[in-house]
């Protein structure tokens, strides 16, 4: 079972183990986090260095994964993951086994879809993504890198969701509409036309 080490230790993260775990391909060998969190353990997993001690550690490990949140701003994650890029790590894709991804879909490097999540046919989903629990994307729907889908969103076919962009939970975005990035939409909004 491969090492790998979480870079985020708040509430997704929580998320991110128990997707992580249930597939079973992984070994969680610590957690990266703020440095008044070092030595605190998440469900047993130990907080173990900080974003900063990320150079010394690639030396140890060659697989990360970011498990820090987004809800306002992609900012940190984008950060984190070209961070990631440059100290040439491995930034796995992560399925839950709980979820289904059509394998007429492509989801990008260091995304994770979580459980009961459904990505169908034809869907592209970017780089260091968050597709939540039980968020649908669509046919043929795109989404751009640094997304964060979020639970029970509703991507319909043919949408077009920009780079950095949020959805809120239960949220829903109508046929073939285009969001533009880093757009932040609300939990529970319908969205019926193009977003600029």
């Amino acid at each position: 079972m491969k090492e790998i080490i979480l870079v985020g230790g708040g509430g997704h993260c929580n998320s991110c183990i128990d997707v992580i775990e249930e597939t079973g391909l992984y070994k969680i060998a610590g957690i990266l986090d703020l440095p008044e969190k070092l030595n605190s353990k998440i469900f047993g997993y130990k907080v173990i260095a900080t974003d900063d001690d990320l150079p010394q550690l690639a030396n140890q490990y060659d697989t990360f994964f970011i498990t820090l949140g987004q809800i306002k701003t992609p900012a940190k994650r984008i950060e984190i993951f070209n961070k990631l890029k440059e100290l040439n790590l491995n930034l796995p894709t992560i399925v839950s086994p709980c979820a289904h991804v059509s394998r007429h879909s492509e989801i990008g490097e260091g995304s994770i879809v979580m459980h009961y999540a459904l990505v169908n046919p034809g869907a592209k989903v970017g780089n260091n993504c968050i597709v939540n629990s039980k968020a649908l994307i669509e046919h043929d729907a795109t989404i751009g890198q640094h997304c964060h889908i979020s639970t029970g969103a509703i991507i319909n076919g043919g949408v077009c969701i920009g780079e950095g962009s949020f959805v809120g939970s239960n949220s829903v975005i109508r046929e073939g509409v285009n969001v533009a990035k880093n757009s932040v939409i609300g939990f529970g909004c319908a969205i019926a036309k193009d977003l600029t």
